[in-house]
């Protein structure tokens, strides 16, 4: 009887500890920040932060953070590339369009940053989720001629996935099994991607999220552990 009130017990106190506590703290950082930030718009949205004014802080932010391809033609034509306009490819992963937007985003860096940031040291991950970011906007920019503005964490979270497939790949390899299996992820996302890319005629989003994950996942060779002296090694073994 003692050890089962025992395990009842801690039964109850397991079930008591908040889901967060197993997210490292890196994950729930980037999250908060995000999420953060949402709460912030549509609170100023309903009239409960700055007044009639914040009625456009959404958009002041999207025209002053965001990445934009008229921008960057003006950088490239005037071979000037001031920080108020460079800012851009590291703070447009922080400001989203709409709520379910930044909600969706949270939602894949809490799941992909969990198992990624594991593995990964918190600089690593920090590394992978911004340089991720900052080559999807430079292949947006560089690749195609859009109107609309690059926000949003979606690259971001595709150089996560780049780094949870080449944990993949690692596991694959461990365990003699294919690797085609570890690139199923991105592979039904960037088909999902390119059908509404179809529909609505707007493929910017895919070349960005394709380019953020190609920088995760080679990204990945040498931030993660054991990463570098793997290539190396695979690079002798050929």
């Amino acid at each position: 009887m003692a050890n089962q009130g025992r395990n009842e017990r801690r039964s109850m106190e397991n079930q008591n500890v908040s889901p967060f506590n197993a997210l490292p703290p890196v994950v729930i950082a980037l999250a908060v920040v995000i999420f953060g930030i949402e709460v912030m718009f549509q609170a100023a949205t309903a009239g409960f932060l700055g007044g009639q004014g914040g009625l456009g802080w959404r958009i002041a932010a999207i025209e002053d953070y965001a990445v934009l391809d008229a921008v960057w033609a003006w950088m490239i034509d005037t071979g000037n590339f001031p920080a108020e306009h460079l800012v851009r490819f590291i703070t447009y992963p922080l400001i989203h369009g709409s709520l379910l937007h930044a909600a969706f985003v949270v939602v894949f860096i809490l799941a992909l940053g969990k198992m990624v940031a594991e593995v990964y040291s918190p600089l690593a991950f920090i590394a992978v989720f911004w340089a991720s970011a900052i080559m999807g906007a430079l292949g947006y920019v560089v690749i195609m001629n859009s109107d609309y503005p690059l926000v949003g964490g979606y690259p971001g979270v595709y150089g996560l996935i780049g780094a949870f497939t080449f944990l993949m790949l690692v596991r694959a390899d461990a365990e003699g099994q294919g690797r085609s299996r570890a690139f199923g992820l991105i592979g039904v996302l960037l088909g999902i991607q390119l059908l509404f890319g179809l529909l609505n005629g707007e493929f910017g989003t895919v070349v960005a999220d394709f380019s953020g994950f190609a920088t995760g996942l080679a990204l990945s060779f040498v931030v993660s552990p054991g990463g570098w002296r793997r290539m190396v090694n695979r690079m002798r073994q050929r």
